[in-house]
């Protein structure tokens, strides 16, 4: 028997490995990624423990507000980036920004 994913929209943050972006990747996770020294990397607390993160890895949150790490190869292949529209006053702004 084969399936198919159902189509479900995520939050994601690529992690850089700058000190700028762990503390957006602190305040993404809500407080559940910490810097481990021995392993000198970040860990994001998921529900199978915790799990190092990478350069290059995104940090998920899933359909139940649960984080994860993601290889980025993996997620190009799993994720598409969708448009964000922003609505002013009633009208769509033509802008759009990806997420």
């Amino acid at each position: 028997m084969k399936y198919r994913k159902k189509p479900v929209v995520i939050e994601a943050l690529q992690y850089d490995g700058t000190d700028e972006n762990f503390y957006d990747l602190m305040k993404f996770t809500e407080g559940n990624l910490f810097w481990e020294k021995e392993l000198g990397c970040p860990l994001v607390e998921t529900l199978e423990g915790n799990m190092t993160v990478s350069d290059g890895d995104y940090v998920i949150k899933g359909v139940k507000g649960e984080f994860y790490p993601c290889k980025p190869d993996i997620f190009e292949m799993t994720y598409d980036k969708i448009p964000e529209y922003k609505i002013t006053s009633g009208v769509i702004d033509s802008s759009i920004v990806y997420i």
